[in-house]
């Protein structure tokens, strides 16, 4: 009986275990370290002046509208983690589907309202679209790059590949799961932060909307998964709940990213879109994929799409 409980109980790694890992990494990967700092740096100034910005007497609309839609998609996730209080599973078939669904919104999100969007800012201000093109290209490319970063970087689980960034091999598979949904999670919040930034509600609304609306499904997955770990329904609907948490500090750092100079605002729809992109292509979908279900995987991205697209024409 001891040997078994062994067995169940999942292994932390100690504080050693990570600096070691951590460490090895970083010499494997000097040149992403690199990035990934000089990335993080940015981040951390931008978070600042978010902060500082809340802090002041008057708040500007676009950043309450900000961390309301960062506060939308939290209430989301947990919302989506409720039923685990009842369940332990779904059919595979069904999660396949609500994820593509997900992925779908993801998608025409990134399209409708945030691209789109970006092309015709970077078009006005600098009064040629193709230049205006160019800055949203580059703005995708930080995006992508950012997501790279975090990728090697961030202990989580591919479910093709095996597990990813420095973790330590006692971790267990489960907890990267939930790692690798809550980063998600970021770049979702940034785009939230950076479509609201200009008090846009026709921008930032039916992105809002179709964030909180995927979170629903990827909170039920996190929780039914942490319950198949062995931990009580409660505790495990906290967890998924908290993953959500990245949101409402991704749409402050959406607000400080593109509340600078006029071409920042171009440049940070283009960087949310490239992260959103990223995550959809690089996570999501192989996650659908994993156990055969492609058919119903990709009706389910396709009805997510054409939702999406429905709402950011009826409420844009």
């Amino acid at each position: 009986m001891p040997e078994q409980i062994a067995v169940l109980t999942p292994s932390v790694p100690t504080s050693s275990d990570w600096r070691l890992s951590l460490w090895a990494h970083v010499r494997a990967h000097r040149v992403a370290a690199l990035g990934l700092g000089l990335a993080l740096f940015g981040v951390l100034v931008l978070l600042v002046q978010s902060l500082l910005q809340l802090a002041t007497v008057e708040l500007g609309a676009g950043l309450r509208y900000a961390m309301l839609g960062g506060a939308a998609g939290l209430a989301a996730t947990a919302l989506g983690a409720l039923p685990a209080l009842g369940l332990r599973s779904v059919p595979q078939k069904l999660e396949d589907s609500l994820l593509g669904f997900a992925a779908g919104m993801m998608l025409a999100a990134s399209a409708f309202s945030l691209l789109l969007p970006g092309l015709e800012a970077g078009a006005d201000i600098l009064g040629n679209k193709p230049l205006g093109a160019a800055v949203v290209v580059l703005g995708m490319a930080l995006g992508v790059l950012l997501m790279l970063g975090l990728d090697e970087f961030t202990p989580h689980e591919h479910e093709q590949t095996g597990r990813s960034g420095p973790v330590p091999e006692r971790y267990d598979r489960v907890w990267l799961f939930v790692f690798a949904i809550a980063l998600h999670n970021l770049p979702e919040g940034m785009a939230i932060g950076v479509s609201f930034s200009q008090g846009n509600m026709s921008v930032g609304l039916p992105l809002t909307t179709a964030i909180a609306l995927q979170d629903i499904p990827e909170g039920l997955a996190v929780a039914l998964a942490l319950r198949s770990a062995g931990l009580t329904p409660r505790l495990a609907v906290l967890v998924a709940a908290a993953s959500g948490l990245l949101e409402p500090l991704g749409a402050l750092l959406g607000v400080g990213l593109s509340s600078g100079f006029a071409l920042a605002y171009p440049i940070g729809l283009g960087l949310a879109a490239g992260a959103m992109l990223f995550v959809v292509s690089h996570e999501v979908i192989p996650q659908t994929h994993r156990n055969g279900h492609q058919t119903p995987a990709t009706i389910g991205l396709m009805i997510g799409f054409a939702l999406m697209m429905v709402l950011d024409t009826a409420l844009g």
